[in-house]
């Protein structure tokens, strides 16, 4: 958990101008199973950073309302426009800076 919470740390650093990135509320503490991001294009800029070798990934691309047994015909925008916009980076115990600053560099790039 504290080499994820490092990498995480680090990827903050490196993308907190960049794109949304994960908060901690004070007073709480994050295992980083998941560094999700929000993106503009998310379907493209996954598909961009998989075709640079970087293994992102789409976790939960559908709202809970939307899947059964939970889906009902009601409208909840904010969160069908965030599972439009979240995904994850890589992040694991012995990730490299340098593997990261790979990650980041591939993800500005597919934003751009």
């Amino acid at each position: 958990n504290t080499e994820r919470a490092e990498a995480a740390s680090y990827y903050t650093s490196l993308l907190a101008d960049v794109v949304q990135t994960p908060s901690v509320l004070p007073g709480n503490t994050h295992v980083w199973h998941l560094y999700v991001i929000r993106v503009p294009n998310r379907d493209h800029v996954h598909d961009t950073m998989r075709a640079n070798g970087v293994g992102a990934a789409i976790h939960y691309p559908t709202p809970i309302h939307k899947t059964a047994p939970f889906a009902t015909d009601e409208s909840f925008p904010n969160a069908e426009m965030v599972a439009s916009e979240i995904l994850s980076l890589p992040i694991f115990p012995g990730i490299t800076r340098a593997q990261q600053d790979r990650v980041v560099e591939v993800l500005v790039g597919a934003l751009s």
